[in-house]
């Protein structure tokens, strides 16, 4: 453990749980995520969600040089980031083009902790067939994460047509009725898709966290069973 101004960093989550800590900057300053890079320095890696374009551009330059940003996640990588192995079990689906930031940043969060993501975009039931079309492919995936806003139909949809553990994030686009994604959110917690597990509003990161969960475990449980 060690001490930041005002945080206390968990170094070893990784081994306790297979996950690493993120750093959410949401309500952090600009000077309290300097001093993070700053001490991060030492460290292997570190990666960094909900960091805004406006703050990171009032990080100080040995900062901002020191990170990969990507803007659209909003995230950033400090250090190293794993290469991705073997075949890739999590595929992303998305209602509309709207929802990419809340995508970007699940691929972002997989990538990070060494897994590959297949992204299927823009396949909203209101053109049913863009999705029917994808069917096969997004069955090959042991995960998907379906990323939907407005009446967030896509999950429910996809739990009637996939076998796959089903993770549902609602989004919070939309306007009006759509309650800045508090009827998305409502309509999954409410589906008829049997298993599917529902995240809060725009929590692409903890899909992602989710979904790791989910192979890791498996990945434990079939070596385990492989040596008995």
């Amino acid at each position: 453990m060690h001490e930041f101004p005002d945080i206390t960093h968990d170094r070893d989550r990784a081994r306790r749980i297979g996950l690493e800590e993120a750093i959410f900057c949401a309500q952090k300053t600009p000077a309290q995520i300097n001093s993070i890079i700053a001490e991060g320095a030492q460290l292997k890696s570190l990666f960094f969600t909900r960091l805004s374009p406006e703050k990171h551009d009032k990080l100080a330059a040995s900062s901002r040089s020191a990170l990969r940003y990507d803007v659209v996640s909003q995230t950033a990588v400090l250090g190293e980031i794993p290469k991705v192995e073997g075949k890739t079990q999590v595929a992303i689906v998305s209602g509309g083009s709207s929802d990419a930031s809340v995508v970007a940043e699940a691929k972002a969060t997989l990538r990070y902790h060494g897994l590959g993501a297949t992204v299927i975009p823009d396949v909203g039931v209101a053109g049913l067939w863009r999705l029917l079309d994808k069917v096969e492919l997004i069955q090959a995936h042991p995960v998907v994460i379906a990323v939907a806003g407005m009446d967030a139909a896509l999950p429910t949809v996809l739990g009637g047509l996939v076998p796959s553990s089903l993770i549902g994030v609602p989004t919070s686009t939309g306007y009006g009725a759509s309650e800045n994604g508090r009827t998305a959110l409502n309509a999954m917690l409410a589906s008829c898709a049997q298993g599917l597990t529902v995240m809060n509003i725009d929590n692409g990161f903890g899909a992602a966290c989710a979904a790791i969960r989910i192979i890791r475990q498996l990945e434990r449980y079939t070596q385990s069973a492989a040596s008995d």
